[in-house]
């Protein structure tokens, strides 16, 4: 038979202040199935599950001991999964909220659509640009070493020389964007897809 001690002769055996009183008293069991009472808990015991008594002796509070790794992992994902759910409701609820049908959404989706379009119109007409200024910027540099194919020609000016690089950064930072304005587009349109799609099952739309 699993021996079974008390170390305390019931809550009796501690003051009555801690009783009586605000002071918690906490009971455990150790390693040895010995059950202890204390109106504090050792240092060695801290990792251990423990209750909470009231006057009366009877628990009201369960206090766990310390979680096992795979206990924190259970936990973790748990969590995760609340928020997930949670997350999914606001966003249901906000999408009721600001549409009323398909065709509102599929309106707001257009204008975000368009704003991305005209922001690559606008970069590609700039690069047209900078590509015929670039073209100009070679041409003249091209009577400059090293650029050009005399042996004898003169060092190309610090002026034009800073000029090619900067419109030669100018042309790459504009594509970079023009690439962005794109892939965002893309993203809008998926979204908007998704939207659309949860909408209908919200509102049992086919």
């Amino acid at each position: 038979m699993r021996k079974f001690t008390i170390t305390a002769i019931l809550i009796l055996a501690l003051p009555l202040a801690a009783i009586a009183g605000d002071a918690k008293v906490f009971r455990w069991i150790d390693e040895d199935g010995v059950i202890h009472y204390g109106d504090s808990i050792p240092a060695r015991y801290a990792e251990l599950p423990k209750q909470v008594l009231n006057e009366h002796g009877v628990a009201v509070e369960e206090l766990d001991g310390k979680k096992t790794p795979e206990q924190i992992e259970a936990e973790r994902i748990e969590n995760e999964k609340r928020v997930a759910v949670e997350l999914r409701k606001r966003a249901d609820q906000a999408l009721l909220a600001t549409y009323l049908s398909v065709d509102e959404i599929l309106m707001h989706r257009d204008r975000r659509v368009e704003l991305f379009q005209a922001q690559s119109r606008v970069t590609e007409l700039y690069l047209s640009n900078l590509s015929r200024r670039m073209e100009n910027i070679r041409q003249d540099a091209a009577r400059y070493s090293p650029y050009s194919e005399d042996s004898d020609a003169p060092i190309i000016p610090d002026d034009l020389a800073e000029d090619l690089r900067k419109t030669k950064d100018t042309i790459e930072r504009h594509e970079r964007n023009l690439k962005k304005f794109l892939a965002d587009e893309q993203l809008i349109i998926a979204r908007f897809a998704g939207d659309i799609s949860r909408f209908k099952v919200l509102k049992g739309i086919d």
